[in-house]
């Protein structure tokens, strides 16, 4: 048995044709849904990009206790779980918070991995030529995150330089390599590819050809990378990103038409579960706002695309409407290899919901660490604001690392806490966690959406007894996921 996940970064549903978009041209994820099974109701868990993989690897929510992060000590790896069972697993990306402090345990869990540097402002090329000017931005409001972003505006200046075609692109290699290792082990069993693509994460650098296929207003220069903030910009601005994101898009589609090429090449698909998944969506303009993090986890940051072929029941063609998670990939995956699924994984294996859409779980949990908590049931969505906001939440961790650097002052006032049930018996650092991270969300409130009736979440409602249903869903995952007591306390559970 084989299997292959190819991983895209911050795509929107929405944008796809088998998701109901006609206006992109991605003839090849119409192909694929053609070939799989397609998820309507599949949610992200723990926002965003290092708290997802983690999910991936460990197959539970891990934003209840701790923000962006490297793997921990005590974390099941499903990948690493499939290499000790024999399955070879092998790890190609060009996702450059792999390579950091936040996120330097990851790619060593699999067999063998490779990295295409290049990416966004990864630290890649060494040029100081001040005539390189970083210029296809939008500009934010927000003076914190525009001073942290401009080393990374600079140094993707830097690295566009040579990543300046197609063929030598990161995407284009990223998944030649994938194609490489399929082409070599396509006549082996029991193997794991993970395609993991950086893309359509912003700065959405994409090239002419794809370009060509949309529309785009006239603007005096090249604008690529939207802020994470508040929409101010004109409606050129606004179409002209939007065009380029769709003409990323359209670069992905490409990449994933040849692996589904050499699925057919090879008939592959008679012994190789294929995925097609991302960690979350990203905002375009939706609500009045770009990108994620700072405001509510609206649908298409969390409801996520997902495709799944299972070559055990030949399912192709069909949608299936239960409500999944990314946490349900590890178990998924490992019930495929036939290996065990380790106690502390709260994910479900999807065979039986592949074969006849049996639910898995009637509540899905999701957010950011320190934010809104949010729950859902498929229908309805439940954005709790905390009600005490005065009092301090904490980070449970013995991998002392943020996104890009190591913890600094903070851990001054570190102590240590009694173990959790999933860290196997091992006491863990307790440290305050940032402040304000919710700044944004409390200004909203607490909020309910009937997505039956408002399905773009433009009018949240008032329905007392729904939001007593989902408040004690809430209460009740949040205690079978042990989150710390002080989590209850601040969200009035």
């Amino acid at each position: 048995m084989k299997a292959i996940m190819v991983m895209f970064d911050s795509l929107n549903r929405n944008f796809l044709p088998p998701y109901g978009c006609p206006e992109v041209y991605a003839p090849n994820f119409v192909r694929l849904a053609e070939r799989t099974v397609t998820f309507r109701s599949a949610y992200a868990g723990s926002l965003p990009c290092m708290p997802a993989r983690r999910e991936l690897h460990t197959g539970r929510l891990n934003f209840l206790h701790r923000g962006w992060s490297p793997l921990e000590p005590f974390d099941d790896s499903m990948p690493e779980l499939l290499s000790h069972a024999g399955v070879h697993t092998h790890l190609v990306s060009d996702h450059g918070h792999y390579w950091e402090d936040g996120g330097a345990t990851y790619h060593t869990r699999y067999s063998t991995w490779e990295c295409i540097r290049g990416q966004e402002g990864d630290p890649w090329k060494g040029n100081l030529s001040p005539d390189i000017q970083a210029d296809t931005m939008l500009p934010g409001s927000n003076p914190e995150i525009e001073k942290f972003k401009q080393r990374l505006y600079k140094q993707d200046a830097v690295n566009r330089i040579y990543r300046a075609d197609k063929e030598n692109s990161c995407q284009k290699l990223t998944f030649d390599r994938g194609l490489e290792f399929i082409e070599t082990n396509q006549g082996y069993d029991n193997w794991f590819l993970q395609i993991e693509s950086f893309d359509p994460h912003e700065p959405f650098y994409s090239f002419e050809e794809y370009l060509k296929q949309y529309e785009k207003p006239a603007l005096d220069r090249d604008l690529d990378w939207p802020p994470y903030d508040r929409v101010h910009q004109t409606e050129e601005e606004i179409a002209y990103i939007r065009a380029k994101y769709m003409a990323m898009i359209s670069m992905c589609d490409e990449n994933l038409g040849r692996v589904l090429d050499m699925m057919d090449r090879y008939d592959l698909w008679k012994d190789t579960m294929l995925i097609v998944n991302t960690d979350h969506g990203f905002l375009l303009g939706e609500h009045g706002w770009w990108a994620k993090n700072i405001m509510p986890c609206y649908q298409e940051i969390v409801n996520i695309p997902l495709f799944i072929w299972d070559p055990r029941y030949g399912k192709r063609g069909e949608y299936r409407n239960s409500l999944v998670q990314t946490i349900d990939m590890a178990p998924t995956l490992l019930e495929y290899f036939g290996c065990d699924q380790p106690k502390d994984m709260t994910g479900k294996a999807l065979g039986d919901t592949i074969l006849e859409d049996r639910p898995v779980r009637e509540f899905a949990l999701f957010g950011y660490h320190g934010n809104q908590l949010n729950i859902t049931d498929g229908r309805y969505v439940y954005m709790r604001a905390a009600v005490h906001p005065e009092i301090r939440l904490y980070e449970y961790t013995l991998m002392p690392n943020r996104m890009n650097c190591r913890m600094g002052a903070e851990l001054e006032q570190a102590s240590l806490a009694q173990p959790f049930g999933f860290t196997k018996n091992m006491p863990v650092l307790k440290i305050p966690a940032s402040e304000g991270t919710d700044a944004v969300t409390r200004t909203y409130g607490t909020q309910l959406f009937d997505l039956q009736e408002d399905p773009g979440q433009q009018q949240p409602i008032k329905d007392e007894a729904q939001e007593k249903r989902l408040r004690l869903a809430m209460k009740q995952l949040l205690e079978v996921n042990e989150a710390p007591g002080e989590l209850l306390k601040r969200m009035g559970l």
